[in-house]
């Protein structure tokens, strides 16, 4: 296990709990000890969407492929789809979140937990890599947010 961390966005603390790996697309991964593995966003992920409203899940429970479009999210900040961070099985997704999206915002590493996974967790990160990440993507990541909120101000 590794140290918890909390990633500053500006003012605002993202943490990055020491007991998960991470995936580089911003999703969380709670190792299970019977190889069931549950997956969801990272403090970080909901920060930046700010505000989930509406989800779909576009695939039946069954083998992806890393990077298939597995769902479809729509935030305050923008419409995407949601993509496997690697490949295996999905065997469950949360249901509840179809009812109410908004318990990602509320509980991401909770309740607001996306689907449960069985698969190689190779290319996942500790917290100390993904902490890594973060900061190594930081600057851009401000530019773009930057350039939203200029371009909504015209």
């Amino acid at each position: 296990m590794s140290e918890p961390l909390t990633f500053m966005m500006g003012k605002h603390p993202a943490p990055v709990p020491g007991d998960l790996l991470y995936c580089k697309n911003h999703m969380w991964c709670r190792p299970g000890e019977n190889g069931v593995h549950v997956l969801g966003f990272t403090a970080y992920a909901v920060r930046l969407m700010q505000d989930v409203y509406f989800l779909e899940w576009r695939v039946e429970p069954g083998l992806v492929t890393a990077k298939q479009e597995i769902g479809f999210i729509e935030t305050q900040k923008a419409t995407s789809g949601l993509y496997a961070p690697i490949a295996g099985r999905i065997l469950k997704f949360n249901t509840a979140l179809l009812d109410d999206p908004g318990t990602i915002n509320l509980d991401s590493y909770g309740h607001g937990w996306l689907f449960e996974f069985v698969g190689d967790l190779v290319g996942t990160l500790d917290s100390a890599a993904y902490f890594a990440h973060l900061e190594a993507g930081w600057d851009a990541t401000q530019r773009v947010l930057k350039g939203q909120i200029n371009a909504s101000g015209d």
